[in-house]
């Protein structure tokens, strides 16, 4: 099978790093946003953007995916409740895509604290206001809760316990590249479960 040029590799969490880092020099906002699904206790789909900040390469599994969010909020609830999850990045100026999908498993230690400290003071504050994803009576009272949180939380707010990662072990991995007339290449990385093998796949456009 030709998986030459950009395709080329046998580590998938490397390809994928290496696609990231491309369109972190090109695209204009946000390379590392992605449309994330998950599904909830009726099985309907919901799909929303969140930033992925890692693409981790080795360890169990091979690798993994990380994004950080709040763990009350409707995805946190249905990703607990399902374990699964699936996304896809996409860059209109590379003219490509990855679309994965895994097996969920939070990241609540040591690597979760250092991330929240890395942000900005204010929206470590807003993780703490934002009851994410509830009913709000309006603007003015989130920020008034903002506030609330500023002045008890002091300069240096810790990680809330309701908040924290979420880490994706893929078990499909598909790499996809526009090509002329419509004619785009496209290939499919699967595995039955995280100890196995990677067995990669060309598929019809």
């Amino acid at each position: 099978m030709d998986r030459s040029g950009i395709f080329a590799g046998d580590d998938p969490f490397s390809l994928a790093q290496s696609w990231l880092t491309e369109a972190e020099a090109q695209e204009l906002n946000d390379p590392n946003a992605i449309a994330l699904a998950t599904v909830d206790e009726q099985g309907l789909p919901n799909v929303r953007m969140v930033l992925l900040k890692e693409i981790e390469i080795g360890g169990e599994g091979g690798g993994a995916f990380v994004f950080y969010t709040n763990y009350t909020s409707k995805k946190g609830q249905e990703i607990e409740a399902a374990g699964k999850a699936a996304f896809v990045l996409h860059w209109k100026s590379l003219r490509r895509q990855i679309r994965v999908r895994g097996l969920v498993s939070r990241e609540e230690g040591p690597q979760a604290d250092a991330y929240f400290a890395s942000r900005s003071l204010k929206s470590r504050i807003g993780a703490w206001a934002s009851h994410q994803s509830q009913p709000l009576s309006s603007r003015e009272a989130l920020m008034a809760e903002a506030a609330k949180q500023a002045l008890t939380r002091g300069p240096n707010p810790p990680r809330p316990p309701h908040w924290g990662g979420f880490r994706i072990r893929p078990v499909e991995i598909e790499f996809w590249a526009d090509g002329a007339f419509r004619l785009h290449d496209r290939f499919r990385w699967t595995r039955a479960d995280l100890a196995q093998d990677w067995t990669v796949t060309r598929l019809n456009p």
